[in-house]
């Protein structure tokens, strides 16, 4: 169980789902451990948030456990948006732990946002990668058959192919320099630009741990240099999450010591923080 996470489902306001799909890593496997190494790593956390004024344990959060994976992605990924529908329909947001990042896909059919609001090094902006539609590195350009736009925060690293696709008009990306620049306001004027009224539209929000530094976050699949701090990433989520609908926090692995797991259910719990006090 995620710590504090102690609400029934019936009354939660939060639910987190696990989903350990692990079948098309391309360099460090390992994302299957993702969700169960988040929870662990996240006991170290103290319950109060100095910041918020609030407990965690006091949010409504509720735990379901994890979603069992197959090999079969497309299929995995459409049984739980099905699940995570499910926690829609109820009222309650769902909070996904990956998992490779082909599980946001889920997430975002549950929630069918406006907007698609992605931390990562990488575009993912591929059609397909070795022929595979549902690989890790397509999963932005999964995402947009459903969201209306992208904004990619922390992008680094993609094909030819894929710095094309982002200078369409349904695509945003926010570079590390920028975030360095202008933090979070950086972030948030590319959302208000991308829709007409932010606080109006859906948004679901994604955390690649990529989109970290390696030297913050090693446990990782595919690590890319030069990348945000661990508080550029929580200013980041700390500003979106007010306006998102879901969230997730994926491609953690156990090739480290516990620095990705920390930091992805730092986050984690900085979102509801966050998104609980704008609510109240």
């Amino acid at each position: 169980m995620f710590p504090g996470a102690t609400a029934d489902r019936e009354t939660a306001d939060y639910v987190v789902v696990g989903a350990p799909l692990d079948v098309s890593t391309t360099f460090q496997p390992g994302t299957r451990f993702g969700p169960d190494r988040i929870r662990r790593f996240a006991g170290s956390f103290e319950d109060y948030d100095h910041r918020t004024d609030r407990h965690f344990s006091s949010l409504s959060v509720h735990d379901a456990g994890d979603i069992h994976a197959w090999n079969d992605a497309a299929e995995y990924v459409g049984y739980l948006a099905g699940t995570l529908g499910d926690v829609v329909d109820d009222g309650a947001v769902p909070l996904l732990l990956g998992g490779e990042h082909t599980v946001t896909v889920g997430g975002v059919r549950a929630v069918d946002p406006d907007l698609f609001v992605c931390l990562d090094a990488h575009l993912d902006l591929r059609t397909e990668f070795d022929g595979n539609p549902w690989s890790h590195a397509c999963v932005t350009e999964r995402a947009l058959d459903t969201a209306d736009h992208a904004v990619i925060v922390g992008a680094r690293a993609g094909s030819e192919h894929e710095w094309e696709r982002a200078s369409a008009e349904d695509v945003t990306v926010v570079d590390p320099a920028a975030v360095r620049e202008r933090g979070a306001a950086a972030v948030e004027a590319a959302a208000e630009a991308a829709v007409d009224d932010l606080a109006a539209a859906t948004t679901y929000l994604s955390v690649d741990i990529d989109a970290a530094d390696p030297g913050v976050a090693p446990g990782t699949g595919t690590m890319e240099p030069g990348g945000l701090s661990a508080r550029e990433m929580r200013a980041v989520v700390r500003a979106v999450a007010p306006v998102a609908d879901g969230a997730d926090v994926v491609e953690v692995n156990d090739r480290d010591d516990g620095q990705a797991a920390t930091l992805g259910g730092h986050l984690l719990r900085a979102f509801v923080f966050a998104h609980a006090a704008a609510e109240h």
